[in-house]
């Protein structure tokens, strides 16, 4: 139902901004601004985007925490989508979106909302969510072994770097 409410607000809005703004200036000057909005958008978009990657290559080469670059590139990647539908309304979010401050304000507002979301139980690896779910359970499958099967304690093994020689 929360989806319900932009689908319908987001193209009046910008219904209602095409008409103030076509009165204002014109047609012919209206759907210049409209389609040179997204010329931009898209060269920010791509400029933002590929040094929000080069950030993102970076972390992993170091083995830093890579979710701030991902976070930052998934909304440069909203922000372009805003910026190529057409209207002053998501232009102007999609701007918004663009510019690094805004950014980290949201991705921190995010991190806030998540956050409260999370209680720490005991050490690092006993971490359990809001509705009791623990990441501390491993699924795997097995495949029992036949004793008879294995070969003599004597008979020369491969060093996977797993087991240590005997």
């Amino acid at each position: 139902m929360w989806l319900f409410v932009p689908f319908v607000l987001v193209p009046i809005i910008e219904i209602a901004l095409f008409i103030q703004v076509g009165g204002l200036i014109g047609l012919w000057p209206t759907l210049a601004i409209v389609v040179l909005t997204a010329v931009a958008g898209t060269w920010l978009m791509r400029t933002q985007g590929m040094a929000v990657l080069a950030e993102l290559q970076g972390k992993l080469n170091q083995g830093g925490n890579p979710t701030g670059p991902i976070a930052h590139g998934a909304m440069i990647l909203f922000a372009g989508a805003m910026l190529l539908t057409p209207g002053f309304f998501t232009d102007t979010l999609g701007f918004l979106l663009l510019l690094p401050p805004v950014r980290a304000a949201l991705i921190r507002f995010g991190a806030a909302k998540l956050a409260g979301n999370i209680t720490i139980v005991g050490g690092a690896s006993s971490m359990h969510t809001r509705h009791g779910h623990s990441d501390d359970v491993i699924e795997a499958e097995y495949h029992a072994i036949d004793p008879d099967d294995l070969p003599p304690d004597d008979a020369p093994r491969g060093q996977s770097g797993w087991t240590k020689p005997r």
